[in-house]
């Protein structure tokens, strides 16, 4: 079913409006704040484990910024062109950043500062323990610094069913159960599937059930061998 449910379920363009926030409701409202231009914090870093939504939120922050805005998936894409103006930069990975990559760190929070910009960075630790040179980590740690928690286990059915609801759509407990039970357990996955099923639901005019996850997925194995 796993590899089923990727090509079912092609990812939603990342927003605040498609993370499941879980316990990251703090950030996720700071991050529109900055994106709507309603707070004038100049740098974010986000930390944690893989797979907890820093890409998603990050990518997120930039669709949704009102000010002109870039997402950088690797601090090594930095282009060596100045940003002008009070721009939205998010770069991914920071702790990634060999020596050139983080002079160009250095000058980027530098001049976003200078301009009213915001520079929005994660990264896999907090600063203090990030192997960067002394002075870029110090900058990254002096504004906002954030834990994206992942949603445990026992966290994610509810999680979903909110999400769902956000949505405009009702889950079944059985269907909710029915998914953590096959496939991926990521979130990531999980509100793909989700968006997939909403689509399917809508054009057969039926409700989510477990009987029908079942027919759309045994519907499309022919298709899955192609």
């Amino acid at each position: 079913m796993e590899q089923l449910v990727f090509e079912l379920a092609p990812p939603e363009p990342p927003s605040f409006g498609n993370f499941v926030e879980g316990g990251n409701g703090e950030v996720v409202a700071r991050l529109g704040a900055v994106a709507r231009g309603d707070a004038a914090d100049t740098s974010i870093l986000l930390w944690g484990a893989a797979g907890g939504g820093r890409s998603h939120l990050l990518r997120a922050a930039v669709a949704a910024s009102t000010r002109p805005a870039v997402y950088v998936a690797t601090p090594s894409e930095l282009p060596n062109e100045p940003v002008e103006g009070p721009a939205l930069v998010a770069v991914d990975d920071v702790d990634t950043a060999d020596t050139k990559a983080q002079g160009r760190l250095f000058t980027l929070f530098n001049r976003l500062q200078e301009s009213g910009g915001c520079l929005v960075t994660s990264a896999s630790a907090p600063a203090a323990r990030l192997r960067l040179r002394d002075d870029l980590r110090t900058r990254l740690g002096s504004g906002l610094v954030y834990e994206v928690v992942p949603l445990s286990d026992l966290d994610k059915p509810e999680a979903l069913f909110r999400y769902a609801r956000a949505r405009g759509f009702r889950l079944g407990e059985d269907v909710i159960r029915y998914l953590l039970a096959h496939g991926r357990r990521d979130m990531g996955t999980l509100v793909r599937v989700l968006g997939a099923l909403d689509r399917h639901s809508l054009a057969a005019k039926r409700a989510i059930t477990v009987p029908m996850l079942r027919q759309w997925l045994q519907r499309d194995l022919p298709w899955r061998g192609e």
